[in-house]
């Protein structure tokens, strides 16, 4: 598997293997941070983060075990972090999403009232349906990601998918 490859020849510093990897992760990369924190710009911040933390922290990594939950949980971290820091600025502040380029795939084409409904939730809901049904993570890669005990991230899922559900009955009553 190509990805193995990388991941050998980077833990023996190779520029060119890290070069390759951020070309292949980078824009998944920023979508997904782009999701979690709402902001593009911070998106972005998280991302160069993430992947110098991936760089000097590679030989942390245990290759018996799947790399994309590894890779998300510094990311998901990383976007948490600044969301932490920045939190006092954005509370008088509206991020505005709705018209960002970068966030937009051919599926939020479509589903876009869903993807703005998914936007408005609280993270504690929001972060680990996106993990879950955008990135296609388990349950148990969510919970390892986000540092919580799997029942935990069952019981915000659940409430997760009930609020979207509410949400999404009011705005299709509103739009009749």
């Amino acid at each position: 598997m190509m990805q193995d490859n990388w991941i050998e020849k980077i833990k023996n510093g190779d520029k060119e293997s890290f070069r390759l990897f951020y070309q292949a992760y980078s824009n998944y990369a920023i979508r997904t941070a782009s999701a979690i924190t709402r902001n593009t710009e911070m998106a972005k911040d998280a991302v160069q983060e993430t992947f110098i933390r991936v760089f000097r922290q590679i030989g942390s990594y245990n290759p018996d075990l799947p790399f994309d939950p590894w890779f998300y949980r510094i990311l998901t971290n990383e976007c948490l972090r600044l969301l932490k820091k920045e939190a006092p600025l954005l509370k008088n502040g509206h991020i505005d999403v709705e018209n960002d380029p970068a966030l937009i795939e051919e599926s939020f084409d479509q589903l876009s009232d869903l993807y703005d409904t998914i936007q408005s939730l609280d993270d504690s809901h929001r972060i680990p349906l996106i993990l879950k049904y955008i990135k296609g993570f388990t349950e148990i890669e969510i919970a390892d990601i986000l540092g919580l005990n799997h029942n935990t991230l069952k019981s915000r899922l659940f409430k997760g998918r009930k609020r979207l559900k509410e949400q999404l009955e009011r705005t299709g009553e509103e739009g009749k």
